[in-house]
């Protein structure tokens, strides 16, 4: 788990706590803010669990502890005055009390944001090549290659598209949005580029 040290954090601005925003490690959707003290923040590095000190409770309190909807730690960050916390979970359930995804009753459903992570990767690979990496291989062959391979996985989604096997369906489909996002990094193009030209045909 990625963590600052408890001494890096200043705990001394808000009488001894500092507020901790959870974001979804994989939607990256805001699910709850909350407060920690230095125990509760040792406790959530011991445990790989998302801990705070309840200030209606006047104790720790793990998230879950009673519902079984755990929020299990992926990473956590400090921010620039080092008294608030993003803390990056994945969770086991719904996280309100009410029974909502989120405190603010949001579907906490993915959105283009991984699809965003996959890109930074790739345009990662295709600037710092590494070995062994079938994606930095494929920049190194160019633009004609990487055309060539998503042409031929546009035409494996059309034969798929005809027969009933979903599962060959949605795997061929991730292939072909894997060579896509392939073209565009070598073309220099961001996936954002292509979302703004939708986004001016919907208005």
């Amino acid at each position: 788990m990625n963590a600052p040290a408890t001494t890096e954090l200043d705990f001394a601005k808000l009488d001894g706590l500092l507020p901790a925003v959870v974001q979804d490690a994989h939607t990256a959707r805001v699910l709850m803010l909350g407060f920690m003290n230095t125990e509760a923040y040792a406790h959530t590095l011991q445990t790989g669990q998302v801990t705070f000190f309840s200030r209606s409770k006047g104790r720790l309190w793990t998230k879950g502890e009673t519902s079984g909807h755990f929020l299990r730690v992926v990473s956590i960050q400090k921010d620039c005055d080092n008294d608030t916390l993003l803390i990056r979970v994945n969770p086991l359930g719904p996280v309100c009390h009410t029974g909502t995804d989120t405190c603010w009753s949001e579907a906490n459903t993915p959105d283009a944001h991984f699809l965003h992570q996959v890109e930074d990767t790739l345009i990662d690979r295709r600037d710092h090549p590494k070995a062994g990496s079938h994606t930095s291989e494929m920049f190194a062959l160019g633009l004609n290659k990487i055309a060539q391979k998503f042409g031929e996985e546009a035409v494996e989604v059309l034969i798929e598209a005809k027969d009933d096997n979903k599962e060959l369906f949605l795997n061929e489909s991730a292939d072909l949005l894997y060579r896509f996002l392939c073209l565009l990094a070598a073309k220099h193009i961001r996936l954002s580029e292509v979302i703004a030209v939708l986004e001016t045909r919907h208005k």
